[in-house]
């Protein structure tokens, strides 16, 4: 039973996301489309967002509104 709870232990820890948070980052990727990128532009954001992320239009309008583009 011990070692039952042992590995589930180690199965839960290891399923943690291991990535850094990048919030405030500098979007490398947009900045080499456009020379003022704005993330708060919801055309360039979608088109960053296509171009960088390889999204499309919904997935990339969903994400750019959550993340407040107008």
């Amino acid at each position: 039973m011990r070692l039952f709870a042992v590995v589930l232990f180690a199965l839960l820890t290891a399923a943690c996301n291991q990535e850094q948070d990048v919030t405030g980052s500098t979007p490398v990727c947009p900045m080499r489309s456009y020379s003022s990128f704005n993330p708060r532009d919801m055309n360039q954001c979608v088109a960053a967002c296509k171009a960088c992320d390889h999204g499309n239009t919904v997935t990339c309008s969903t994400a750019c509104t959550l993340h407040g583009a107008r």
